[in-house]
């Protein structure tokens, strides 16, 4: 591939790996040791300093339900992350399975072995500026960092970067937020608290907005912090008087427009202090010594675009609890769409009630998610897992979560291994029946299907 040295002979060329992984987030991380344990050559690129997403760089306090009431359904890669974190945390039970808090530091460190201790390269501060496409499918990306920029080479690539960064840049479909309106889900930037009074915290008012007698009401009332425009306050205790806050929204955030992520950093920090200074006027017993000791290093970005794969997932399906024969897992998180800011303003006119577009199942109640949501069409050697998957929007806001993108990132790098090893290393061709035994093989929970 002497071609690059003849663009630029300032960018240097790597042509040792098999596959690539864009983006160290839950589904990244677990792609790239799923890849590394089918024996292959791994490298993983996260443009942060640190694995693990929004459970560690964007300090989201909890994971969200693991069970689907009865047992546990994220099983494999991802329960093991899971009984890791439960494991390092004294105040959390060992049979927790639902909202379990997260310690953000130790999260790193659990991400940090399970990709090391695969087999498979971190680089971290690298990020992906461009990719080379061949024969409807990616030859190289491109990635820059302290090094300048080069070129990376690899048979087969999986996108985790939660925008479809890859597979939209290499001509794949997509789509992005609302269908008519153009809206997309409002961001989120967590935050902790150190300091806080333990007891008072949990026998005054329950901050979260579910609560109606929650001090959130008051202070959206008061108008006294402008930033603060609903309710939306959940919150874990993770660790000894402090609390992890996934709290506020601020809206008109494109995670794919440099200069609205910007923005929307700058106004979540504000919306952080405001959340703050509220707690302490209208819950002082718990929270008047508190102190904002961090706000998260990335803001939570609930949806960007979503992939056009080989099958797309439909809130019909949903709705069913269908099951499918290629599905390389199962999902039971309720449908999640954080509404724009007019719902809102709606909402405290009694005009729009969240509740009403959600969907709930039973205690053993789940969905199959299809391996063809992870391909999309017309590109040949890319999978896509996490939130960008082939999907409609209202299922997208259910399988955007960690413990869903922790098991379709195991999948992912499965099925990147098998494809790596076929001719024309074509994620379209994969035997789904072999991809799902291997994966029941290491623990996955995939009920059989008729």
């Amino acid at each position: 591939m002497a071609g690059y040295e003849l663009k630029s002979r300032e960018i240097g060329l790597d042509e040792s790996y098999d596959i690539i992984v864009a983006g160290g987030g839950p589904a990244g991380c677990t792609a790239a040791a799923a890849a590394a344990r089918e024996g292959k050559k791994v490298l993983l690129l996260e443009a942060s300093g640190a694995l693990g997403g929004m459970g560690t760089g964007g300090l989201v306090p909890a994971w969200c339900p693991f069970s689907d009431k009865e047992k546990i359904i994220y099983s494999g890669l991802a329960e093991k992350v899971f009984t890791q974190c439960k494991e390092g945390m004294t105040h959390v039970s060992n049979g927790a399975m639902d909202w379990v808090a997260i310690d953000p530091e130790l999260l790193k460190r659990i991400y940090d072995d399970l990709v090391i201790e695969s087999g498979a390269d971190v680089l971290f501060h690298s990020s992906i500026c461009a990719v080379d496409k061949e024969n409807n499918g990616i030859s190289a990306v491109i990635v820059s960092n302290k090094a300048g920029l080069t070129a990376y080479m690899a048979k087969v690539f999986i996108d985790c970067t939660g925008d479809a960064d890859l597979a939209a840049w290499a001509g794949a479909e997509f789509m992005k937020g609302d269908e008519e309106s153009g809206d997309l889900q409002p961001a989120t930037h967590c935050f902790i608290l150190t300091n806080v009074d333990e007891y008072h915290y949990h026998n005054s008012e329950n901050l979260h907005g579910g609560n109606k007698k929650s001090p959130m009401y008051a202070i959206v009332d008061s108008g006294k912090f402008p930033l603060i425009k609903d309710w939306h306050a959940c919150n874990n205790i993770i660790g000894p008087r402090t609390v992890g806050f996934n709290s506020g929204h601020v809206w008109n955030v494109d995670n794919t427009d440099p200069k609205s992520l910007t923005e929307g950093l700058i106004t979540g920090r504000k919306l952080a202090a405001q959340l703050h200074q509220a707690f302490i006027e209208f819950s002082p017993k718990a929270f008047a010594s508190s102190f904002l000791v961090s706000t998260g290093s990335l803001l939570g970005i609930r949806e960007t675009r979503r992939i056009i794969g080989d099958y797309f997932l439909t809130v019909e399906d949903y709705v069913a609890r269908r099951s499918f024969k290629d599905e390389i897992g199962r999902n039971c998180y309720f449908i999640d769409v954080h509404g724009s800011a007019k719902e809102v303003e709606l909402e405290k006119k009694g005009k729009f009630n969240w509740e009403s577009r959600t969907r709930r199942y039973e205690p053993g109640e789940s969905h199959g998610i299809p391996y063809g949501c992870l391909t999309p069409k017309g590109v040949r050697n890319v999978l896509v897992a996490g939130r960008a998957v082939s999907c409609d929007r209202p299922v997208q806001g259910s399988v955007r979560v960690m413990p869903v993108c922790l098991v379709m990132g195991e999948a992912a790098g499965v099925a990147a291994a098998a494809a790596a090893d076929n001719a024309g290393c074509d994620v379209h061709t994969v035997d789904v029946q072999a991809l799902r035994a291997k994966l029941k093989e290491y623990g996955g929970y995939l009920p059989d299907v008729e």
